[in-house]
């Protein structure tokens, strides 16, 4: 079929998908009074824009006649009937259909010239004032600007959501700075990964072989390596990783790595006879971290007298029970020493130390701060001391997108002793800044399980104090009576010791009166519809448990059958059903409707809302483009379209974003389609998760596997060495 153009004035959007830039315009023809229907990709398409499209016609089975366009180009509409359509469909913040058609009818077409150069003017029109004038410029700017970016990106395979993430990163000088180094949005933007910016790159002429590109791919790899939890690479895999990902030849990257390194960008150093690369930041934080907590670990204790074994002979009076040896003897290193690290699983006892230690201490007015890596990890110690807990974060009060926290060396933090709960979770970085900000006579006791996974971010914190024995240490290994009870526990504990719990026996039975349970399923379908119906109907109705609210569903992984994205979909379906008069809204391969779980997947600080945060859809808007979410703690943010890719949908989530948190009750699949992360630490730290009630499902051979195995990949890190030497 021979190839046509067609121009007109586009009447509606019928739909556009921000990811991809397809979309379905209604469009009337030039002096037409009919309304044709137009397919193809546009970045930015609005009601009232002049249009012109090449491409064919074509009748579609269900759609009838359309013409599907390969290029599509957009411009403010010339006539006033487009004009006032274009004003009033809420792109511009201001002004509505009411104060579009008194702009048309006040200004004609000079209007957008009027908005341009002599924006005062608008204020002749009845009902705008000073300040609805200047929201109405600033929108103006902001959409011409964002309008341009957009058309330029999406000419270079990026979407248009995250066309609207680079304005808010780089302003009005977005399309200069990535023509001067388009290699800058994988390191400066979430999602944006080395090829989408080398294929922007290629487009705007930078060559195969240029220096700038094998730069990029080596802080790239390096990069990726960090978000593995690593905090630095051998140098010689280093150069096999980026002379894969580049496609040059290995002496170019070797090369260009001894300029990088001379040039102080990262650094090179010798870790137990390896070279090792580590990017600056992390070194630095290794080696302050170091000396910081191996300073703190030469003082003893500086508080009033206390005569300690007068001290818990009144404190077990109080709590009304004895202290067993091993909870005694960590008291007592909790009241003698500078710094302490108390760990061991759940059940033995953490807590009532830490109740214990309080007692005394307040008793000797000993001002103490209480402090955890996330929300739900604060709360819970909140609500197990009686003392106002707060996320690390927020205790050294984060400055937003600066970076940097309001407290440090400069200006530290006020206190005697600092606890930190869930200390397996703080990776260097915060480490750092959390070492930084105690002042000089501070006391620091770290709490956590050594045994769950490791940080999500880069290095191994809390193993590393631990190993170098250099640090004082209470290790807690006896579960208590009441919770020796708890089935929960006590298979936790064999999990870690590497014991197959009977449970997961092969001709073991439950015990309806447990709350430990595994249900066998041999096929990965069966086992989502069995979690979809546990969730939704056999948990709910036996135990009385609220099926989004007090039931999570954790997985090993994201994609599969029984990754946390095919999960989701499933769940949502069973929990949250659509029907005619449901709104949705899908974006970045998620879809999302009022009254779904979602999940913060990094930290947002001027919103206030931390990785981890779990929360609620209240309301879905579409003019403008909105979802509000309510968050624990009545918390309430709004994300635009573009922001959604910090979210996720959470009724069912990682292991890994469990981490901190304790649900009533968790479900688990386990499959030998999770091979590759068939692991101890992974399936102890999922199951330590539930409070109430733990169902495993899935196959008993892919469960056993992750209990044999232990064989954890250690990360890159120079931390232990420097604690140790």
């Amino acid at each position: 079929m021979q190839e046509k153009t067609l121009s007109g004035t586009i009447e509606r959007v019928t739909f556009h998908n921000e990811e991809n830039g397809y979309c379905v315009l209604r469009v009337r023809k030039n002096g037409a009074t009919k309304v044709l229907t137009v397919v193809g990709n546009c970045a930015a398409p609005n009601a009232g824009e002049d249009i012109a499209a090449r491409g064919e016609w074509i009748e579609d089975d269900q759609y009838g006649t359309q013409f599907k366009a390969d290029e599509i180009s957009t411009s403010e509409p010339g006539n006033l009937v487009g004009i006032e359509r274009y004003l009033g469909s809420g792109l511009i913040d201001g002004i509505g259909p009411t104060y579009a058609k008194k702009l048309v009818e006040k200004f004609g077409p000079e209007v957008f010239n009027i908005i341009d150069d002599r924006s005062k003017s608008l204020e002749e029109v009845d009902g705008i004032g000073p300040k609805r004038r200047k929201e109405i410029k600033a929108s103006w700017e902001k959409q011409k600007s964002v309008r341009r970016i957009m058309v330029f990106l999406h000419q270079h395979g990026i979407s248009t959501a995250r066309a609207v993430r680079i304005y808010k990163t780089y302003g009005d000088d977005s399309i200069k700075r990535l023509r001067e180094n388009p290699y800058r949005l994988s390191h400066d933007l979430h999602g944006v990964g080395f090829k989408t910016a080398d294929n922007i790159a290629s487009k705007l002429g930078i060559k195969f072989d240029d220096r700038s590109r094998i730069e990029a791919g080596i802080q790239f790899a390096i990069q990726t390596a960090t978000g593995n939890g690593h905090c630095a690479l051998p140098e010689n895999e280093l150069i096999e990783s980026a002379t894969d990902l580049l496609g040059v030849d290995q002496i170019s990257v070797e090369k260009c790595l001894e300029r990088i390194i001379t040039n102080n960008d990262i650094v090179k150093e010798d870790i137990n006879s390896v070279s090792m690369i580590f990017p600056n930041h992390l070194v630095s934080a290794e080696k302050l971290v170091s000396k910081k907590i191996l300073t703190l670990a030469s003082k003893g204790a500086n508080y009033p007298e206390i005569e300690i074994e007068k001290a818990l002979t009144w404190c077990q009076e109080k709590i009304g029970y004895p202290l067993a040896e091993g909870q005694r003897n960590a008291v007592e290193l909790a009241l003698q020493e500078r710094v302490l690290i108390i760990t061991g699983g759940p059940g033995v006892g953490k807590t009532t130390i830490l109740r214990s230690v309080l007692m005394i201490l307040k008793a000797k007015k000993i001002n103490t701060v209480l402090c955890a890596p996330t929300g739900r990890a604060a709360k819970r110690m909140s609500e197990s001391t009686s003392l106002e807990a707060s996320t690390i974060h927020r205790l050294l009060e984060f400055q937003g997108r600066s970076g940097k926290f309001a407290h440090d060396e400069s200006n530290p933090l006020k206190g005697d002793l600092f606890i930190v709960d869930e200390a397996s979770m703080i990776d260097i970085q915060l480490m750092c800044s959390l070492l930084r900000a105690l002042p000089n006579n501070a006391h620091l006791i770290l709490v956590g399980d050594v045994d769950q996974l490791p940080s999500v971010g880069p290095g191994s914190v809390l193993s590393d104090m631990i190993r170098c024995d250099k640090i004082p240490v209470a290790r807690l290994n006896e579960i208590f009576r009441q919770s020796s009870e708890s089935r929960i526990i006590s298979a936790a504990h064999e999990i870690n010791q590497g014991v197959i719990p009977s449970e997961l026996a092969k001709s073991a039975k439950n015990n309806p009166n447990s709350d430990f349970f595994f249900l066998s399923c041999d096929e990965p379908e069966e086992t989502s519809e069995k979690i979809a119906n546990l969730v939704s109907q056999r948990i709910p109705d036996k135990l009385g448990l609220d099926p989004v609210n007090d039931i999570q569903v954790i997985t090993p992984m994201h994609r599969g059958s029984l990754g946390t994205q095919s999960l989701n979909r499933r769940l949502q379906d069973s929990l949250n059903p659509a029907n005619e008069s449901t709104f949705e809204i899908e974006r970045f391969g998620a879809r999302y409707r009022i009254g779904d779980k979602v999940i913060q997947t990094r930290n947002n600080y001027d919103k206030e809302i931390l990785n981890g945060d779990i929360g609620k859809v209240v309301g879905i808007s579409t003019d403008p483009g909105k979802i509000e979410i309510q968050f624990s703690g009545e918390r309430m943010a709004s994300y635009e379209p573009g922001e959604l890719d910090e979210i996720s949908p959470a009724f069912a989530i990682t292991v890994h974003k469990s981490q901190g948190s304790e649900f009533p009750c968790v479900v688990i699949p386990v499959s030998t389609q999770h091979f590759l992360l068939l692991q101890r630490n992974l399936l102890y730290t999922a199951i330590t998760r539930g409070s109430k009630v733990v169902v495993v499902v899935g196959q008993k051979k892919a469960a056993a596997m992750a209990v044999k195995n232990n064989d954890t990949r250690e990360r890159y890190r120079g931390l232990l060495e420097r604690l140790s030497n």
